[in-house]
């Protein structure tokens, strides 16, 4: 097994950019909370910029607004896409950028709608996501393009001297030098929850703050409990959530499966939809970690699975995580994760921090496994920026 040490001094290890070792996974996920005050300045410092660039395109009463990125960043749209449409009063959809390419004429059914594209991109030089925005501009005569992204010189960057486009840098440091995406995710996720909210920033600063102690609390007081729950022989994991957590749910199957190398499969679902089937991959060596909802009236139906699940003998170890888990006394878990007494933000500000359990109990099973966390794939199947796309010319437009 690999040893490992964390170094605390996060502000200094997230802006060195020349380290050789291992550890920029475990660096990068220690030093979120750091991130993400940082973040909510630098959107608050682009806030007279980006309001007049919304003015701008929510003019149009009949906009649509689609939500783009590829893989995890694909992932932060289905997290924000309620938040989007509540607060532009606009119809809001998640796109992936790997569904748009192949079938444009699929999404884009009107040429004359004026389209918001929200691109969300670590590096920005994905081939999907350039070729999206490009086909989006071919597509629809009337385009935007509000474009969050890690890499200030990567390709989507390089749009932000056009009319019809605004460029919101991350942070340094959030642009991740390992293999997954964790920090980036976070940052982009939470500037997306401000940006959709632009008015509202001096309101969300008590929330920004209140996230920040929850994401401390997480990886001070629970990270060698997850490293100890890494060391338990599993081969699945589930990962369960509602609503807004689902895109949690889904974002944490991914990163224990991209950091164990695929050797740990996992797969996500809501709490009522695992009753329709997906049940059947529980078994004795199987991982079942709940997302839990800070609305009372979602948790009787989360609590009702989480005791049908109880009654099954068929699963190795319960997690719950949760602001604060009520009821406790009336089910079982093994681990139970929680940052405070109460109830004190809004659920997608929550949902930041909720991603942090799963990304330790990634890089821990990384360590276990006998694989480097910053390059986990012993084949190079998957890399840090997708390699092999051939982007291919559409005969046919509308």
């Amino acid at each position: 097994m690999i040893s490992f040490k964390i170094n605390f001094d996060i502000e200094s290890m997230i802006e060195n950019k020349n380290r050789t070792d291992s550890s920029y996974t475990a660096t990068e996920i220690m030093g979120q909370p750091y991130l993400w005050n940082r973040t909510y300045e630098d959107v608050v410092a682009a806030k007279q910029e980006l309001s007049v660039f919304l003015n701008r395109v929510l003019v149009y009463d009949n906009l649509r607004v689609i939500l783009t990125g590829a893989g995890t960043s694909a992932f932060i749209g289905d997290v924000l896409h309620k938040k989007f449409q509540k607060n532009f009063g606009r119809p809001t959809e998640v796109i992936a950028s790997t569904d748009f390419i192949s079938h444009p004429s699929d999404y884009i059914m009107d040429s004359e709608q004026p389209i918001l594209m929200v691109s969300f991109a670590r590096s920005g030089d994905s081939p999907e996501s350039v070729a999206t925005v490009d086909l989006a501009n071919e597509y629809c005569s009337t385009i935007f393009h509000l474009i969050i992204t890690c890499n200030a010189t990567g390709k989507l960057a390089n749009l932000a001297n056009l009319d019809n486009s605004f460029v919101l840098l991350m942070p340094a440091g959030a642009n991740d030098k390992g293999l997954a995406m964790t920090a980036s995710f976070t940052t982009m996720l939470l500037a997306g929850i401000l940006v959709s909210d632009i008015d509202g920033l001096e309101r969300n600063r008590n929330h920004v703050d209140q996230l920040v102690r929850y994401g401390k609390t997480i990886l001070s007081k629970y990270s060698e409990k997850i490293k100890a729950v890494a060391a338990l022989e599993f081969d699945r994991v589930v990962f369960l959530g509602s609503g807004t957590l689902k895109g949690i749910a889904r974002e944490s199957h991914l990163k224990v499966q991209e950091l164990s190398d695929g050797q740990v499969v996992c797969k996500y679902d809501s709490f009522l939809g695992l009753r329709h089937g997906p049940k059947a991959v529980i078994n004795e060596s199987t991982l079942v970690v709940y997302l839990f909802s800070n609305d009372d009236f979602v948790n009787n139906y989360e609590f009702d699975l989480v005791r049908s699940i109880n009654r099954q003998k068929e699963k190795l170890y319960e997690i719950g995580i949760g602001e604060v888990i009520k009821n406790k006394e009336s089910f079982s878990l093994d681990l139970s994760i929680e940052v405070a007494e109460s109830n004190n933000i809004p659920e997608e500000f929550f949902a930041v921090c909720s991603v942090l359990p799963s990304q330790l109990l990634g890089l821990y099973k990384s360590l276990d496994l006998g694989l480097s966390p910053d390059s986990p794939s012993i084949n190079n199947s998957i890399n840090r920026v997708v390699q092999g796309v051939k982007i291919y010319k559409n005969k046919s437009k509308l």
